[in-house]
C-alpha cells in the first residue's frame, strides 16, 4: 500500500491544536488567509503522494552506490526533486527578497511531513537546505547572500550540515577539524567530517557545506568554535560552479534505514585545505549553528509524525482487507487497540509539531516585542519536545505496524519493516532523545524563571475545563484522566525545578519528557475534538479519538510522575547494577 497525504486532518491539526486559525484571524500572517493555506496543503498533498511515494521502495532497495568519489540516487529521484525544486518547494518559507515565498513555518512544517512520509530518505535532504538558507540569511556577509543565498532558496543548489566527527560524537566541543585564516579573507580547511547526510549526491549542480571548524587561537570548547560555508565547487566571476574545492566524500555508510538517503563520510584538505568562508564571527560559529539545529530539530519530529502516518496508514488497510476465522482482522479488540494507539500517538505528536511551528512564527511575526520573547520561549520550550515525543512515537507506531501485519510485517516485501526501519534514526540524530530531554528540564523548563513552562500549563487546565464544560457525554472520561495528567506534570515540573538540574532532576528527564509530550498531545487532541463539536454539532470521530488517547495513554501520567521524582536513587546509585 502506498501513502496518500491526509491533508484533511493535517489542517484540522494545523488550524485548531496548533493555533494557525487564531493567528489568521489576528493578522500574524498579513493577508494570508485560510483558502490561501488549505490551497497549498492541497498542492503539496498532491506532489507528495503522486510524485515522491512512489519512489519509496524503490529508493530502499536501491540504495546509494558509491563508486571514485560520486553518489549515484535511485532512479527517478533527479527527475523528482527537480520538479520538486522547480514548484518552489524549497522556499516555502524564505525571504521573499531572495525569491522565497515568506508563508508560515506551520504551514512549511505541514509539508515537511508530507515529503517525509511519502519518503523519508527523500525528505531529509532539503530540510538541511532549508536549515542551512536560515543560518546565511540570519549571519553571512551580503557577499555570500549574494553568491549562495538565491541558489539556496531556489533549490539549484542544496546544503549540508556537518558537526559531527568519529572522536566527539554528540560533544561537539571536541571537534579536531581546522580552519586556517588565507590572505584573502577567505580560509583554509583540514579534517574530517561523519555521518553527513546528502555530503555527495547527483540532484545538483553545487553542494554548499555548513562546517564547524577550530582557528589556531580558538579557546577551548564550544565557545571556540566557527562555522564556514564550503562550496562543493567554488564559483567563477559569473557565480556559476568552476573548479573543484578540496572536499570530498570518502564513503557512505551502510544503514539500517533510510537507504537512499547517502550519509558520507567526508574529507578536506588532501591538497592543503578547503577554501571556505566565515558565517558570523569567529569562534561563535555556535550560535548560527543552532539556528541551523533548531530547524532541522523540528523537522526531525515531523519525519516521526511522518513516518508513524505512513506506518498507521499501512496497517489500517492491512487490518481491514485481512481475514481470520471469517472476519477482517480490524474487528478483534486487540487489533482495534494497536490501530487506535497508532492513529493517536500520530494526531498528538503533529498537533505538538504544528504547535511549535506557529510558536516560531509568532516569534517572528507578533506586532510587541513581550509577545515575540514569549513566543520565542514558547518555540524554545516545545522544540525538546516535538523532536524526541514525535520520534519516540515514530518507532513505537512503526513497531505496531509490524505487530497489526503480524507475520507478515517481518517480510520486506510489504512495506511495513522498512517503515520501522527508517523511524529508528531519528530518535538518534540532531541531538538524540536523551539529549533533547537534558535540554528540556536543564534549559528551558528555568525560561523567565519557570513562568514560560507555568503560562504553557495554564494553557492545558483551560482545554481541561472546556471538556467539562463541554458536557458531551462521547467524552467519557477524557476531562478527568486528562485532568489529572496536566496535575502529574504540574508537579513532576516544580519538583525539577526546585532540584535545578542536580543529577537527581537529570535522572527523570527522559521520563518527564514523555509525561510532557502525553499532557500536551492528549489535550490538543481534545483541542481538535471541541473543534470538531463546533463545527459539527457532533465531532464523533475526533472525540472518541481524543477519549482513546485519555484513557489508555495519558492515564499513564501518574506512574511516569513518580519515575521523575522517586526513580532518581535506583539510577544514580546503580553502579551495582552495572557492573562487570
Amino acid at each position: 500500500m502506498t501513502y496518500r497525504a491526509p491533508v484533511a486532518d493535517i489542517a484540522f491539526a494545523l488550524k485548531h491544536a496548533a493555533g494557525l486559525k487564531a493567528a489568521l484571524a489576528e493578522g500574524l500572517y498579513g493577508d494570508l488567509d485560510e483558502a490561501t493555506v488549505d490551497s497549498v496543503l492541497e498542492e503539496a498533498g498532491r506532489f507528495a503522494t503522486e510524485v515522491i511515494a512512489p519512489l519509496n521502495r524503490i529508493g530502499d532497495t536501491f540504495g546509494t552506490p558509491f563508486k571514485d568519489g560520486e553518489v549515484t540516487t535511485p532512479p527517478g529521484w533527479k527527475e523528482a526533486y527537480t520538479a520538486w525544486a522547480a514548484a518552489g518547494w524549497n522556499g516555502l518559507v524564505a525571504p521573499e527578497e531572495w525569491g522565497g515565498q515568506d508563508l508560515p513555518h506551520a504551514v512549511n512544517a505541514a509539508c515537511i511531513e508530507m515529503w517525509n512520509a511519502a519518503s523519508m530518505a527523500f525528505g531529509i535532504g532539503p530540510v538541511l537546505t532549508m536549515a542551512a538558507i536560515d543560518a546565511l540569511a540570519a549571519y553571512g556577509s551580503d557577499d555570500l547572500k549574494q553568491a549562495y543565498l538565491g541558489k539556496l532558496v531556489s533549490g539549484e543548489w542544496m546544503g549540508t550540515m556537518q558537526l559531527t566527527e568519529p572522536q566527539a560524537g554528540s560533544d561537539v566541543g571536541a571537534l579536531r577539524a581546522k580552519a586556517e585564516r588565507a590572505d584573502d579573507g577567505s580560509y583554509r580547511l583540514t579534517g574530517s567530517k561523519i555521518f553527513i547526510t546528502y555530503g555527495e549526491h547527483d540532484l545538483t549542480g553545487n553542494i554548499i557545506h555548513f562546517v564547524l571548524a577550530r582557528l589556531p587561537d580558538a579557546p577551548a570548547g564550544t565557545k571556540g568554535i566557527s562555522l564556514f560555508l564550503v562550496p562543493k565547487f567554488l564559483l567563477k566571476a559569473d557565480g556559476a560552479p568552476g573548479a573543484r574545492n578540496d572536499v570530498r566524500a570518502h564513503s557512505v555508510e551502510h544503514k539500517m534505514g533510510i537507504h537512499a538517503s547517502p550519509t558520507c563520510t567526508m574529507v578536506y584538505g588532501d591538497n592543503g585545505g578547503a577554501t571556505g568562508f566565515l558565517i558570523g564571527e569567529e569562534h561563535k560559529g555556535m550560535a548560527a549553528m543552532f539556528t541551523m539545529m533548531n530547524r532541522a530539530r523540528l523537522a526531525v519530529g515531523l519525519q516521526g509524525v511522518a513516518i508513524a502516518d505512513r506506518a498507521t496508514q499501512q496497517a489500517m488497510g492491512y487490518a481491514r482487507d485481512r481475514k481470520q476465522s471469517g472476519h477482517a482482522i480490524i474487528d478483534y479488540p486487540d487489533v482495534k487497540r494497536m490501530l487506535l494507539t497508532m492513529r493517536a500517538l500520530t494526531g498528538a505528536a503533529r498537533a505538538i509539531c504544528y504547535s511549535t511551528g506557529v510558536a516560531i512564527d509568532r516569534a517572528h511575526r507578533d506586532k510587541s516585542d513581550a509577545a515575540r520573547k514569549a513566543a520565542f520561549e514558547r518555540a524554545s520550550l516545545l522544540t525538546p519536545v516535538a523532536k524526541a515525543f514525535a520520534t519516540d512515537i515514530g518507532i513505537e507506531v512503526a513497531s505496531l505496524g509490524v505487530q497489526v501485519h503480524g507475520g507478515m510485517g517481518f517480510i520486506e516485501e510489504t512495506g511495513a519493516a522498512q517503515h520501522y526501519r527508517d523511524a529508528r534514526i531519528a530518535a538518534i540524530y540532531e541531538g538524540t532523545n536523551g539529549i533533547q530531554a537534558l535540554d528540556l528540564v536543564a534549559r528551558k523548563l528555568p525560561l523567565d524563571g519557570g513562568r514560560t513552562v507555568a503560562v504553557y500549563l495554564d494553557e492545558l487546565r483551560q482545554t481541561v475545563a472546556q471538556v467539562k464544560a463541554s458536557n458531551a457525554p462521547a467524552f467519557g472520561a477524557t476531562a478527568e484522566t486528562l485532568g489529572e495528567a496536566v496535575e502529574s506534570l504540574a508537579r513532576a515540573t516544580q519538583w525539577l525545578l526546585a532540584q535545578k538540574a542536580s543529577p537527581s532532576a537529570l535522572a527523570g528527564a527522559t521520563p518527564y519528557l514523555r509525561l510532557f509530550g502525553n499532557a500536551a498531545g492528549g489535550c490538543m487532541l481534545a483541542d481538535q475534538a471541541l473543534a470538531a463539536l463546533r463545527d459539527s454539532g457532533d465531532g464523533a470521530a475526533r472525540i472518541g479519538l481524543a477519549r482513546f488517547f485519555a484513557e489508555n495513554i495519558a492515564v499513564q501520567a501518574s506512574g511516569l510522575e513518580r519515575s521523575v521524582t522517586e526513580g532518581a536513587d535506583s539510577i544514580t546509585d546503580a553502579e551495582a547494577a552495572l557492573a562487570d
